[in-house]
């Protein structure tokens, strides 16, 4: 299966590694181009001004919006969420994708400094899953037909809408695989 992983910023390679490590063949996406013949597409963490306003200056906005729109199952981790979602809480001028019927809430849990890791309960896998918080958002709406998967102190910090995940955190720095395995299990599903 071929996982594209949006590649303008932020932190993609970690993505194309654990997509490789569950055996997919990661794909750099940069182009509109790129999106033909995926299975699966990760939209990695960074900075999503900086995303939502590179993939408008390369053309690959619409056609993102527009694979996400056709079924394309969609994991969105940290600024991938903010561009998934259909708003942000206060003045917010960046493009989004309106693919997850959320608001979300950025840098809710503080600054760089704030950062922190938790072990989340997620529902459908066992156990729990070590959560990498780097200026994370926070859920601060969710609408209907969204499920929430895990929360932290009574906020949602990962979500599911259709086939399209988003996370506050950033499950490609643990080495903990399952939210990855958890796309590609809806890619199966495709």
């Amino acid at each position: 299966m071929r996982v594209g992983v949006l590649a303008l910023q932020g932190d993609f390679r970690e993505h194309a590694a654990a997509v490789g490590a569950l055996g997919a063949e990661p794909v750099l996406v940069r182009t509109a181009a790129d999106l033909a013949g995926l299975g699966a597409l990760v939209l990695p963490g960074g900075e999503s001004t900086t995303m939502g306003n590179l993939a408008e200056r390369f053309g690959l906005f619409e056609p993102l919006r527009s694979a996400i729109a056709g079924g394309l199952p969609t994991l969105g981790t940290c600024a991938g969420l903010i561009l998934l979602a259909a708003g942000t809480t206060g003045p917010s001028v960046q493009p989004q994708l309106g693919m997850l019927d959320v608001t979300v809430e950025r840098n809710a849990f503080g600054r760089q400094v704030d950062s922190f890791e938790a072990d989340l309960e997620v529902a459908g896998l066992p156990g729990t899953v070590r959560a990498v918080f780097i200026r994370a958002p926070w859920v601060a709406r969710v609408g209907e037909g969204v499920e929430v998967l895990a929360s932290v102190d009574g906020h949602p910090v990962m979500v599911r809408q259709g086939k399209v995940v988003g996370t506050s955190f950033h499950p490609e720095l643990t080495g903990d695989l399952r939210v990855h395995r958890l796309l590609l299990d809806m890619a199966g599903e495709h």
